[in-house]
């Protein structure tokens, strides 16, 4: 008697459970890709790096480029900024010898060694996502991924020809004491170089390098609406990730957003917003920040992502015929909106 009650309760248990779940994911449900091959391996740049003898770096340096030929120069030009590379360039050959050399480098390279020694869960988050990327967008080539670190020189993922670079020193974890010691990095920022934002920071380059905006200099809509399809693009690759996570807000953001979210149109509307040019005027409701300059207090920065994010999902939840490869393809973002009939 006893074992069959156990066994009715889990039953129950499990059928609730279910139930749950498919609330959670109604409207979206993630497709399987498990019959998609992937094999992500991370190719260690910045471990690479450090065991250049220094008392020797142009022949290392040669080294490195003939494994790095594509990520080498732009490690040196772009990210550490010693100018255009040459392994024969003294003053590059200087300057990276005094980047090596430096104690508060080496032990922010060993830090990382330590905290990302074992990449195996990162591995299989890049995987199942480019599984998704590659699902919905069939021309997709998985690019290689290297890791390196930029002396927390903000940059988190960036993306080069077929290479998708990620820069370990800025997910640290909010704790990191030396995220503290650098002024140009507020708490809201911070918050967000933690392990949890890698693969999400990843799809976003990938993202802007198969679909690069096209407006650039459009009006307040045409950017929210471009941001939107960032947004949901994000939904589709990475179903498992949270919202908040994805939109880079806390918890009590997102839930000011969508308790507001009438609120915010409205205010849109009513200011004459929504179809501005005026670029200062844009940049408030588009720019990241802790907070949306002229709106309640409560509202997070990028106000406009969240708005655009709504309303591409309206228009896709109504029109299931148009494919994510199609929406993210369209350049009729008007066009979109005029169909979504979005209003809250």
């Amino acid at each position: 008697m006893q074992s069959y009650i156990n066994k009715y309760t889990l039953l129950i248990s499990c059928v609730v459970a279910l139930l749950g779940t498919a609330a959670c994911n109604s409207g979206n449900k993630a497709p399987d890709v498990s019959h998609i091959a992937m094999n992500v391996s991370l190719s260690r740049f910045d471990s690479a790096l450090f065991t250049i003898d220094t008392n020797n770096i142009q022949p290392g340096l040669a080294k490195l480029h003939e494994a790095y030929p594509v990520f080498l120069p732009l490690y040196i030009t772009d990210i550490l900024n010693l100018g255009a590379y040459s392994d024969s360039n003294a003053a590059v050959l200087q300057q990276l010898h005094l980047f090596l050399t430096t104690p508060d480098f080496r032990q922010l390279e060993k830090a990382v060694s330590a905290k990302y020694g074992s990449n195996s869960t990162l591995q299989s988050e890049l995987e199942q996502s480019f599984r998704y990327v590659k699902y919905y967008i069939p021309s997709f080539h998985p690019p290689k991924v290297v890791t390196f670190i930029s002396g927390i020189a903000n940059y988190g993922a960036i993306t080069v020809d077929s290479i998708l670079g990620i820069g370990l020193d800025m997910y640290m974890g909010e704790d990191f004491p030396p995220y503290a010691q650098i002024p140009d990095y507020p708490d809201y920022m911070v918050h967000r170089f933690a392990p949890q934002y890698i693969t999400t920071n990843c799809m976003q380059v990938i993202q802007q390098q198969l679909y690069p905006p096209a407006r650039k200099n459009g009006n307040l809509l045409e950017q929210m609406m471009e941001a939107g399809k960032q947004q949901y693009f994000l939904d589709k690759v990475l179903p498992e990730t949270p919202d908040t996570i994805k939109l880079g807000y806390t918890k009590s953001q997102l839930d000011w957003c969508r308790e507001n979210e009438r609120m915010i149109w409205q205010f849109f509307v009513q200011n004459n917003l929504v179809y501005s040019s005026d670029w200062q005027q844009i940049n408030h409701f588009i720019g990241d920040g802790p907070s949306t300059q002229g709106m309640p207090e409560g509202a997070p920065g990028k106000i406009a992502n969240f708005v655009g994010w709504q309303i591409i999902k309206k228009y896709m939840s109504e029109h299931k015929e148009m494919t994510l490869q199609q929406l993210m393809e369209s350049k009729e973002v008007t066009e979109i909106f005029k169909a979504s009939k979005y209003r809250p």
